[in-house]
């Protein structure tokens, strides 16, 4: 009797286990399945679309974009052939748009857009052209056919280049940062002081100059603000200063750095032919005099007047070609030969100030390739002009000493700052960035 009610007891308790055990089991798949951690997660929201882009301040929603190049040859009735635009459109636009931008200047080379609809024909809603990094021209191709020429804002900013001659100053300049125009800037200001043919390894240059900038991009230089020089130990200071007739380059004694003319008409140019008494012609096959220097360049290279003046003759001979004589004073007068073509608004009666650009390199009369012959005249007599002395240009002026010497320590000052630790570029002035004029 007591064997029989122990089993009994046991299978109770063990009835009664079973029983809470498989409760629990089911309370703890109730909780699982209302937990935060194994709750069925929402399906992810699709990814935003990115916005189309603002082309030349045009909203691209509903249009699609090409970009192109100008190629030889085409012009604007060729490249709108492609986007479903008809020759009579294309002849209404030229009309509309000759007071903003000639379709005719449209030139190879050059960039353009074009905004077309996404239908089957790729219909192009606008047209935009850009004559250079600082304009472009939009050409709106819906009903009215409007035409407008936009700027962009040329950022002007303060630089400052500095370096020690290893070999030559064209290579450390460049190495240093610089480029061939600024080494042509520098030579122009140190021509008639030094002869930078014998620059020596050692000797050491700084410059600050004002460089231009489009959307981040270096599109060229401005003025050079002031420049050093150290020769063999001597301290060359060159402190732009403006008199009231354009700046000119002092050293810290307030002596002139130029001449009255420049040395040479072009830049980046070299010396093929000088003067001489007993040249033998080229095209003519014997000796004569050649009372010029000739300047081998390629064809289109601009031609600058080393000198203030006025033209006395731009015209074509069948031996000097194209050609443009300036008298400079009583003493002086030069004369450029062989032009491709004059520069605009170049003729007999102009005044031109110096280096300012007068013509081309071409091959035009008796010449065998493109290339400048550069004559000179002193007192009505022609001379070498590579050799002749020519007389400087006026020192700083008395009523203008007091200005000048702020403005010259102020120079000492920031180029003193300036090191010559590695590659010097340094950005001198801060703050709000005007566009440059014109631009």
């Amino acid at each position: 009797m007591f064997k029989r009610s122990i089993g009994l007891a046991t299978l109770i308790a063990i009835v009664l286990f079973v029983f809470i055990a498989a409760k629990n089991s089911s309370l703890d798949k109730a909780n699982a399945q209302s937990s935060p951690s194994t709750a069925l997660k929402p399906a992810p929201e699709p990814a935003k679309k990115a916005p189309a882009p603002i082309v030349y301040g045009i909203p691209t929603d509903s249009l699609g974009i090409v970009e192109a190049t100008v190629a030889r040859g085409q012009n604007l009735s060729e490249i709108l052939s492609n986007y479903n635009i008809s020759m009579a459109t294309v002849t209404e636009l030229a009309k509309k748009s000759r007071d903003v931008f000639n379709v005719r200047r449209i030139n190879a080379n050059h960039n353009y857009t074009i905004l077309h609809l996404p239908d089957s024909g790729k219909t192009a809603q606008y047209f935009i052209y850009e004559p250079s990094e600082t304009e472009y021209v939009i050409y709106d191709l819906r009903k009215e056919l409007n035409i407008t020429l936009e700027k962009r804002k040329v950022d002007t900013v303060e630089r400052a280049i500095a370096g020690i001659i290893q070999s030559s100053l064209f290579t450390s300049l460049v190495e240093a940062g610089g480029s061939a125009q600024l080494v042509n800037h520098f030579a122009d200001i140190y021509a008639w002081r030094l002869d930078l043919n014998r620059i020596q390894p050692g000797d050491k240059f700084k410059m600050i100059y004002e460089e231009h900038i489009v959307n981040g991009k270096t599109i060229g230089y401005g003025q050079v603000k002031s420049a050093y020089f150290e020769h063999e130990g001597e301290e060359i200071y060159a402190i732009g200063y403006d008199q009231g007739k354009g700046v000119g380059y002092y050293d810290q004694n307030g002596k002139s750095l130029k001449r009255a003319f420049l040395r040479e008409p072009l830049e980046y140019s070299r010396v093929s032919s000088r003067f001489s008494k007993n040249r033998f012609h080229p095209v003519q096959k014997r000796y004569k005099p050649h009372l010029g220097t000739d300047f081998a360049a390629r064809t289109g290279t601009p031609i600058r007047t080393v000198g203030d003046g006025v033209v006395l003759e731009a015209k074509y001979t069948s031996g000097n070609g194209y050609y443009v004589k300036i008298k400079h004073n009583k003493t002086y007068t030069t004369q450029y030969l062989h032009m491709s073509k004059f520069a605009k608004g170049i003729k007999a009666g102009k005044r031109v100030k110096q280096g300012q650009t007068i013509g081309y390199v071409g091959s035009t009369g008796l010449a065998t390739g493109p290339h400048l012959c550069y004559r000179f005249w002193k007192n009505g007599r022609q001379v070498d002009a590579l050799k002749v002395k020519l007389p400087a240009a006026d020192p700083v002026g008395k009523q203008h000493l007091t200005a000048f010497e702020e403005v010259k320590e102020t120079t000492i000052t920031q180029m003193q700052a300036i090191n010559y630790t590695g590659k010097q570029q340094e950005l001198l002035a801060s703050g709000k960035q005007e566009p440059v004029k014109g631009a």
